[in-house]
């Protein structure tokens, strides 16, 4: 059964101008130019050292780019916009307070991830777990209504993203994480376009390298929290980001640990026994 979870506390931008796609291109690590109106992508906001500010969601139309992204990283693709857009013609709005964001989960996506449509002043976008409708601000209760769905839990929410093995910024992916390291490099990083911040790190750790640290799941004993440290033999290899107990998985985790923990490794968490797997979680 389908329901409904409000997502408004995400940071909304809306960049437009002649420039904005050629400018966004050369900043983040997914392709920004390559997509057509209607088209979205996940993308990654990066330092010099290839190490995550923020991630973020785009969204392609015919004559502006949406941006969301968690509350944490606002400032940054802000202060990246309006800091180093000079001489592009581009125009910056933020829009989180007056737009709201509706996450319909456990519904079957209306297309690939991150196509949309926009029809009534709204925009629907399909995602891994359901679809987004992003609406005035003023018109969210008339979309709850319309929807007349359940509304969920943050607890709940964050057990369908655990159990779908993506991770968050701000849990599992911070600022001293990579994108290879979080597992996310299919989803956020092209590797054929041309230069943006952090690129150059990136591609060597893509192309020469292996990181020392990565995403696993966690299979657990009982229930752990954000934070608790993980062990193998006497060695910390990492902390939980997130966790959750999953109604046919039982209690599991995201993580990112070190490479010595491999696939069925056994380790503890909190003192408790652990297996680490791979992501998403097999059923």
């Amino acid at each position: 059964m389908p329901f409904l979870f409000d997502r408004s506390s995400r940071g909304k931008l809306l960049i437009s101008g002649s420039g904005a796609a050629e400018f966004l291109q050369g900043q983040v690590t997914n392709d920004v130019e390559a997509l057509e109106p209607g088209t979205g992508a996940y993308a990654a906001l990066l330092n010099h050292k290839g190490k995550m500010r923020t991630d973020m969601r785009l969204l392609r139309g015919e004559d502006w780019i949406w941006i969301d992204t968690e509350p944490e990283g606002l400032a940054a693709i802000a202060g990246t916009v309006s800091t180093y857009s000079i001489g592009y013609d581009v125009k910056l709005e933020d829009v989180s307070a007056g737009r709201a964001i509706l996450s319909v989960l456990g519904a079957d996506p209306p297309g690939p991830e991150h196509s949309f449509t926009e029809a009534d002043g709204r925009i629907t976008v399909a995602t891994d777990l359901g679809y987004d409708v992003i609406c005035l601000a003023a018109d969210a209760d008339a979309v709850r209504a319309e929807l007349a769905l359940d509304e969920a839990s943050d607890e709940e929410a964050e057990r369908l993203r655990i159990e779908s093995g993506r991770p968050r910024f701000g849990r599992e992916l911070t600022g001293d994480t990579m994108p290879q390291e979080g597992g996310i490099n299919d989803r956020a990083v092209s590797f054929e376009k041309g230069c943006y911040v952090g690129q150059e790190t990136v591609a060597r750790l893509h192309w020469r390298g292996k990181p020392n640290r990565t995403l696993r799941g966690l299979k657990l004993s009982v229930p752990a929290a954000h934070g608790d440290p993980i062990v193998l033999g006497e060695r910390e290899v990492g902390t939980v980001g997130s966790a959750t107990v999953s109604p046919t998985l039982g209690p599991i985790a995201l993580a990112i640990v070190r490479r010595e923990a491999e696939d069925g490794a056994e380790v503890t968490v909190a003192g408790a026994a652990a297996t680490v797997v791979a992501v998403p979680f097999a059923r």
